[in-house]
């Protein structure tokens, strides 16, 4: 898997596109949120600036990069050639997403310690963690599922817009009018439990059973991305 994951960490590197478009673009988004925390706290609040933070890396530099790297080695015969080898499928999968998966914990945690940093660190930072964990789950899930749709890179350029831009705009929309209206529509929808949950969990305020309930909903999206990625996904090129 390592060997699989170096591999694909240098393809990563030598790409450009998905290096502008997977991790530089949602880092200098995530920076400019950072330096101008001020300003969004007007609006939302400490901690939405933190949620806002990790849903855009998670949807960008994670999820997009994904799909995108799965359809590219599937167009290109490579998943088809490294079912040859002794590795199994999880290996495989693993070694592919894990370079990926690895960047956008760098950049989730190098981005949220400059925010604590240069704003004040989180009231809690075990549950703070436990969301961001439970995201990185729910969008690896996600862009697996979403891979299995995606004929080729070009085309992943179209199917990753729901889920990125949705996930994005419901952590927003959270963020910004709360859950005391439509709560349970906001809770279910993915991204919007879990922007609660960081925010609550950075803000401080709300007892920890209530933010610990707020995990169910997106484990309930990782157990529902997973059972989808194990019905979607194609080994051989789709037509």
């Amino acid at each position: 898997m390592l060997t699989i994951a170096r591999h694909e960490l240098t393809q990563i590197v030598r790409n450009r596109a998905v290096l502008v478009a997977g991790l530089l673009i949602p880092l200098a988004v995530s920076a400019s949120l950072v330096w101008q925390h001020d300003t969004f706290e007007d609006v939302g609040s400490l901690g939405y600036v933190a949620s806002t933070v990790v849903l855009t890396i998670t949807a960008f530099s994670l999820y997009s990069t994904v799909v995108t790297t799965l359809a590219s080695r599937r167009q290109n015969l490579f998943l088809k050639r490294l079912r040859s080898t002794a590795a199994r499928d999880h290996e495989i999968l693993g070694g592919l997403v894990l370079p990926a998966t690895a960047l956008a914990v760098v950049q989730l945690a190098g981005v949220l310690a400059v925010l604590a940093a240069v704003a004040g660190p989180p009231a809690r930072v075990a549950l703070v963690a436990a969301g961001v964990l439970a995201t990185i789950a729910m969008m690896l899930g996600l862009g697996l599922a979403t891979a299995g749709l995606t004929s080729s890179p070009e085309h992943a350029q179209v199917t990753t817009l729901p889920v990125s831009l949705g996930t994005i705009a419901v952590g927003i929309w959270v963020g910004i009018s709360g859950t005391e209206e439509l709560g349970l529509v906001k809770r279910l929808l993915p991204g919007g439990a879990a922007t609660e949950l960081m925010t609550d969990a950075w803000n401080g305020g709300v007892p920890v059973a209530d933010s610990l309930v707020l995990l169910a909903p997106t484990l309930a999206w990782v157990a529902v991305a997973v059972f989808l990625a194990l019905r979607l996904f194609r080994w051989e090129p789709r037509r």
